[in-house]
This record gives C-alpha cells, sequence and structure tokens, in this order.
C-alpha cells in the first residue's frame, strides 16, 4: 500500500469511528430528539430535525425518522416503511390554530382534486384536534406510518387517532414541511438533511 493510500484509509477509518461516535440525540431549544426511535418493530433514524418559527416565537422542535437518510421529498414520500413526525411543543397553541395550520399547509400542497380524495381522512383528522383542548408547552405528538395498519397520532405517549388506512393523507401530511410549499424553506432543508 502506497503511503497516501495508507493516509486516505486511516482517515476513512477515523471519520467513520467519529461519525458513529456522534450518533446521539440532537438538542434543540433544549428539547432532545433521539437519534433513533422504534416504530412498527423498525428501526428508524433521525433524518434531519429543525425549529418551527412564527414570526418571532418559536412554536414547536419537529424531528423526521425514516429508515434510512433521504435527501429529497420524492423519496421520503416513497419510503415503503414505517415513518415518523415528532413534534414537540415550545409554546402553548390552542388545537384549533394548530388544526388550522395543518390544514393550511396540507392545501397549500395539495391541489384541488387530490383534497377532494383526502377529505373523509382529513375530517377525521381535524375531529382528532377538536378532541384536545390545547397543546401545552412540552407536549410530545407522534404522527406515524405503520405499514398495514395506517397513521396514527400520540399525544404524550397516548393514542388519539384511530389509525387512518391512508397512505395519501400522510404524505400529504409530511408536505406540509417538505412539499413544494413547505411551512418554512429553511425547516425543509433541515428536515431533509440538507443543512
Amino acid at each position: 500500500m502506497k503511503p497516501f493510500q495508507a493516509i486516505g484509509s486511516i482517515l476513512t477509518l477515523c471519520s467513520a469511528v467519529f461519525f458513529s461516535g456522534n450518533a446521539a440525540a440532537v438538542e434543540l431549544a433544549g428539547v432532545r430528539l433521539d437519534d433513533s426511535v422504534r416504530v412498527a418493530n423498525q428501526d428508524l433514524r433521525l433524518n434531519g430535525a429543525g425549529i418551527r418559527s412564527k414570526l418571532i416565537f418559536k412554536v414547536y422542535v419537529v424531528g423526521l425518522y425514516l429508515p434510512e437518510k433521504k435527501t429529497s421529498a420524492a423519496d421520503v414520500i416513497a419510503v415503503a416503511g414505517a415513518r415518523r413526525v415528532s413534534i414537540v411543543m415550545l409554546r402553548e397553541v390552542t388545537s384549533d390554530e394548530f388544526a388550522k395550520a395543518f390544514t393550511t399547509g396540507i392545501e397549500q400542497n395539495t391541489d384541488a382534486a387530490e383534497r377532494a380524495t383526502l377529505a373523509p381522512s382529513m375530517a377525521k383528522f381535524n375531529a382528532m384536534f377538536a378532541s384536545v383542548a390545547q397543546l401545552k408547552e412540552g407536549d410530545a405528538l407522534q404522527l406515524d406510518w405503520v405499514p398495514a395498519t395506517g397513521m396514527t397520532v400520540q399525544l404524550n405517549g397516548k393514542r388519539i387517532l384511530e389509525p387512518l388506512a391512508d397512505a395519501a393523507f400522510y404524505n400529504a401530511v409530511l408536505r406540509i414541511w417538505i412539499g413544494n410549499k413547505p411551512v418554512d424553506d429553511k425547516l425543509k432543508r433541515r428536515l431533509l438533511a440538507e443543512q
């Protein structure tokens, strides 16, 4: 082995050790997101994370978990396995405000025909928010896609939505953050591990 090849091999090995050792939790605004979670007996890795801000207020921390790293929205939407969006609130928000934000995000990233097909799932999703008076600082919301079951939602570990077996709706929810008109461009780049 030539000297430069040996140095290259050593550097590659050192980087692998360094990065695998640093594959720990991410902390944003005092919120810790685990590097990996288990959904439906499948290990998911944190693809990216960021803070959703509105005007000058930090609203929530969000993390996207996938079976393997993806850097494009199309690749995230195409994932066949389990997926998770993890949200931790940084301030108090009424469930009505939160539901309106979700509805607006979905409407901005779907056309009229798609919205018509998503309407039954959207109605159930909005009814879920109606069952929760408000989201308080520190509340944790998990939106999971579970293959063969559907979309489930948990608030602080308690299921608040019966499974919605509508993959198109889950993908519409994902597009709130990673679609063509995301709620925040910088947040989209962070969730897709571009930044």
